[in-house]
């Protein structure tokens, strides 16, 4: 096996023998990106809903690959997720530069039920990338998918959907646009609806570029689902009036279910330093056509054609697996590899925790040194204080082993590793303790939030405290095997029962209410450790390392 990275690597193309940026460029969930140059450096801002840290970012140098740096929103004081429903919490960041400072726009969501969202919008600044933010400008609810505009007169815009609850009414009401006082921190004047959309409808995810004395206005469009698309608009003046480019759509992959890449939508453009525009937008990767897609929603780069005065277009208008790479670009410092010994005083960029910011209170890397011990936190429904450290799935195939070590006093005790998606779709291999407190393994299934166990896989363990637990994913396909000597060449030994991996997947957590949208899933798979100390009674698990790995697969490029 080799280690998983998070960025694309590079292919060739054998007619020019130039390199080519290989699509997803950010594989997993890596949704609604916002993709931003500042010098020769280049972000992107993805969402993360209901996982910590807030707003996920990467950086590249040369749009090939791409180093994670983990998350902006890293504490309570910049986002609270305390009880946030599945697939709510931080939706579609957009991340600008002016004034010598970024600036992070971000919707925390608090529902969708009803016809409702309840989108409250932050801003927040820093001089670098890394931080420090400052504490979040409180700004409208009216709407999700905002996005900040800096015009060439100095004044900043902010731009959002509208959200209109009234039933019978469009939920997405068109886009709006306010100015906002970078001096005051606030929004002033009027709000303008600048573009009510096409025919495709549930317009959404706007942002403006100026070029050639025009305004440009891109939206998503089509609900981020196979029909999907990214709609262009443009006017002579910022307020519009906006008309849609008459081509249609810049890019969707609806009508196309043989593209390997699906659902291709909600898109942002950058510029080069050498004048080449590219469009950083979501796709998906469905295991069959029009399928599941257990990877989630991901970030795919496209080459855009844009001469002066004319409309942006991209090839064919649908979503290519290989784009040219951008002339002279410098080399990206590496991704960090899939294997952590928790040597390190905090959680690697590739680690997410749900629910909760990765506070030493529970999430403890100096107690015992080169560990993770994770205190245990409430149960897999719960929505509050919850214990789990988890990391996206890259790949249709892939791997993830750690070494646990725990004393489970009774069934109230719990730790392993687990196949995530949300409070009711996971799959969790754990050591815990008996009636009569011997330690078993066992694996519990949740489907559509029904709990079940799987009695024929318990494993009783005897004096064994210290072992190895896999969990492997095969395309549609779900394993689990345990080792009790996880140290030098280890022994696996396979639970024999395959679970059905695409349970794990937006399209099978939907919830279809008439009337709504049909995705309200909106997240990717993780493979993660979870540790539940039911009774509150302190109890706690240690690991000492944990792996993720995809194997090598052979290519006849």
């Amino acid at each position: 096996m080799t280690i998983a990275k998070t960025a694309a690597s590079a292919t060739g193309d054998h007619e020019s023998g130039a390199r080519l940026i290989r699509n997803p460029v950010l594989p997993g969930f890596h949704p609604d990106p916002s993709i931003l140059r500042v010098g020769t450096d280049y972000y992107i801002a993805t969402s993360t809903f209901e996982w910590y840290p807030g707003v996920r970012l990467h950086h590249s140098t040369d749009l090939l690959t791409w180093r994670p740096l983990g998350g902006a929103l890293t504490e309570r004081r910049l986002l609270d997720l305390t009880g946030t429903a599945d697939s709510c919490g931080v939706w579609a960041p957009n991340l600008t530069y002016a004034n010598g400072l970024f600036h992070l726009l971000y919707t925390d969501v608090a529902t969708f039920a009803g016809g409702y969202w309840d989108p409250q919008n932050y801003l927040v600044t820093a001089p670098e990338i890394t931080g420090p933010w400052s504490d979040p400008v409180v700004l409208h609810g009216r709407g999700f998918d905002a996005s900040l505009f800096h015009d060439e007169d100095g004044t900043t815009w902010m731009l959002s959907m509208r959200a209109d609850w009234r039933p019978g009414r469009d939920r997405f009401a068109g886009i709006s646009l306010q100015r906002y006082d970078c001096g005051q921190h606030r929004l002033v004047g009027p709000e303008h609806v600048i573009f009510e959309g096409t025919e495709a409808g549930l317009t959404e995810a706007p942002n403006i570029y100026r070029k050639d004395g025009w305004y440009y206005l891109v939206t998503a469009e089509g609900g981020t689902t196979f029909t999907h698309q990214v709609t262009v608009a443009r006017s002579r003046q910022l307020l519009g009036r906006y008309e849609a480019d008459p081509a249609g759509p810049l890019l969707t992959s609806s009508g196309h279910p043989e593209l390997a890449l699906q659902k291709a939508g909600h898109g942002s453009l950058v510029q080069t330093p050498s004048g080449e525009w590219y469009l950083a937008h979501l796709v998906a990767r469905p295991y069959a056509p029009s399928g599941r897609c257990v990877l989630g929603r991901e970030t795919a780069l496209q080459l855009v054609e844009w001469p002066a005065g004319e409309w942006p277009r991209i090839r064919d208008g649908v979503p290519a697996e290989h784009v040219p790479v951008p002339a002279a670009p410098r080399p990206t410092a590496p991704a960090p590899s899939g294997d952590d010994h928790f040597d390190a005083p905090v959680l690697g960029p590739d680690w997410s925790t749900l629910r909760r910011p990765a506070t030493p209170d529970w999430v403890d890397l100096t107690s015992r040194p080169s560990h993770l011990r994770l205190h245990g936190g409430q149960s897999p429904m719960a929505r509050h204080r919850p214990s789990l450290v988890a990391r996206r799935v890259t790949a249709q195939r892939c791997v993830f082993e750690a070494t646990l070590e725990f004393e489970p006093r009774t069934y109230r005790d719990l730790a392993g590793i687990t196949a995530y998606y949300n409070t009711r779709n996971w799959y969790y291999l754990h050591v815990t303790a008996d009636d009569d407190g011997a330690a078993v393994l066992d694996v519990l299934c949740c489907d559509s939030a029904r709990v079940t166990a799987a009695p024929e896989l318990r494993i009783m363990l005897g004096d064994v405290r210290r072992l190895g637990l896999r969990a492997r994913l095969d395309g549609p396909e779900l394993t689990f095997a345990y080792t009790t000597g996880p140290d030098g060449d280890a022994v696996w030994h396979e639970l024999g029962r395959t679970f059905d991996a695409t349970t794990l997947s937006d399209e099978y957590a939907a919830t279809i209410v008439p009337g709504e949208p049909e995705a309200w899933g909106f997240t990717g798979a993780f493979l993660g450790l979870w540790v539940q100390d039911l009774g509150a009674e302190g109890g706690y698990a240690d690991f000492d390392r944990a792996v993720y790995s995809e194997p090598l697969t052979v290519t006849n490029e």
